[in-house]
C-alpha cells in the first residue's frame, strides 16, 4: 500500500467479541467494526491493548486483524499492532505477517523498543534494527501502558517522522504541554499524531493533532465524531468546550472495569455483544452498575442535543 499520510478524524481503539467458549466470536466482531464505521470513524486501530491483543495468540491476533480487513473492505484504512517481543527479529518476523493482511501500517509498541531503565539511544538502534529489517513495510507508533508505559520525547518524535517510515503516532502522555510540543515535532512529516486521552482530546487538535483514539469511542463514536466535526466546522468555542467537558466526565465511568464497561454499555445500547473478557479485570461492584446506567442515561441526553 503507498499513501502519503494516514487520514485525521477517529481512530477507535477496536475491542475484541468473544463468545459463550471464549473462543474469538466473528460475526461479533464483524458487527463492532461495521458499527465503529458507520458511526463516522476515519480509521480503525484493530489488535491493540482494548483488543485484549496480550490474550490473544499469534494465530488469533492475525484472525482479528483479517476479519476487520474483510469487513472494513476499502471504507476505512486500518491499522495493527505488530509486535510482542523485545527481540527486533522476532517482531520482524510478525510484522510481516500483519502486514500480509492488508493494513495500512502495523504499529510498533514503544515499550518493546527499549527496557525501563534504557535511554533513547537504545530505543533509535533498535528503531533503526527495526527498519532494517522490516523492508517499506508503513509503521506506527503506540505508547502502551502494559508491560509499562514508554513515552516518546519530542526530539525522539522528529527523529521518527523523519525516517518517514511511520505513519501513526496513539499518544498516551495526556499531557498538554508534552503534546504540543509531540506535535509540533511531527509537523512536517508523515508521522500522523492521534491523541487517546479524552481530556485532551480537544486541545491537540486545537494544537495541530490530525485525530483521536480514545477508549471512549468504544462505547459512544458518534459522540467523537461529532466533536471533531464541530471542531472543522469551526464551531464557537462554548459549543465545543461542553462537549469536550461531557466527554470528559463520562470517560470516568467508561474506564471502570475497561473493557468490560464497554462491552455492558453497549449492550444497553442494544447492540449484540457479549460481556466476556479475556483480560483480568476488577469486579464490578453494585454502584458500577447504576454509574453505568447513567451514563446510558448521558449518552442518550447528549445525543438527543446534538441532534444525533
Amino acid at each position: 500500500m503507498s499513501f502519503d499520510k494516514l487520514p485525521g478524524g477517529l481512530w477507535p481503539v477496536m475491542l475484541t467479541a468473544f463468545n459463550e467458549k471464549n473462543q474469538v466470536d466473528i460475526d461479533g466482531l464483524s458487527r463492532l467494526t461495521d458499527f465503529y464505521i458507520q458511526s463516522g470513524s476515519n480509521g480503525l486501530f484493530s489488535n491493540c491493548q482494548s483488543s485484549e491483543m496480550f490474550q490473544l495468540t499469534d494465530d488469533e491476533r492475525l484472525l482479528v486483524i483479517r476479519t476487520v480487513m474483510k469487513t472494513a473492505g476499502n471504507r476505512v484504512p486500518v491499522v495493527a499492532t505488530g509486535t510482542f517481543s523485545t527481540s527486533m527479529k522476532t517482531s520482524a518476523d510478525f510484522i510481516k505477517r500483519v502486514y500480509d493482511t492488508g493494513v495500512a501500517a502495523v504499529i510498533v509498541l514503544s515499550n518493546h523498543l527499549a527496557d525501563l531503565g534504557e535511554d533513547e539511544d537504545v530505543l533509535m538502534k533498535r528503531t533503526e534494527e527495526l527498519l532494517g529489517l522490516t523492508g517499506n513495510i508503513p509503521l506506527g507508533l503506540y505508547e502502551c501502558p502494559y508491560p509499562y508505559k514508554r513515552l516518546i520525547s519530542p526530539k525522539m518524535m522528529k527523529w521518527i517522522g523523519e525516517t518517514g517510515r511511520f505513519f501513526y503516532h496513539k499518544d498516551t502522555s495526556c499531557d498538554p504541554e508534552a503534546i504540543k510540543l509531540k506535535v509540533k515535532a511531527v509537523e512536517n512529516t508523515p508521522f500522523a499524531f492521534y491523541n487517546a486521552d479524552t481530556p485532551t482530546a480537544l486541545m491537540s487538535l486545537q494544537n495541530g493533532a490530525v485525530g483521536i483514539s480514545p477508549i471512549g469511542a468504544n462505547l459512544y463514536p458518534e459522540l467523537y465524531s461529532a466533536l471533531i466535526n464541530m471542531y472543522n466546522d469551526r464551531q464557537s468555542e462554548e459549543k465545543l468546550n461542553w462537549l469536550s467537558a461531557r466527554l470528559t466526565v463520562m470517560g470516568t465511568v467508561a474506564d471502570l472495569c475497561y473493557p468490560y464497561s464497554a462491552k455492558l454499555f453497549l449492550q444497553k445500547r442494544g447492540f449484540k455483544i457479549s460481556s466476556i473478557c479475556r483480560v483480568v479485570h476488577e469486579k464490578m461492584k453494585p454502584d458500577g452498575y447504576l454509574k453505568i446506567k447513567a451514563l446510558t442515561e448521558m449518552y442518550k441526553e447528549t445525543k438527543e442535543l446534538l441532534n444525533i
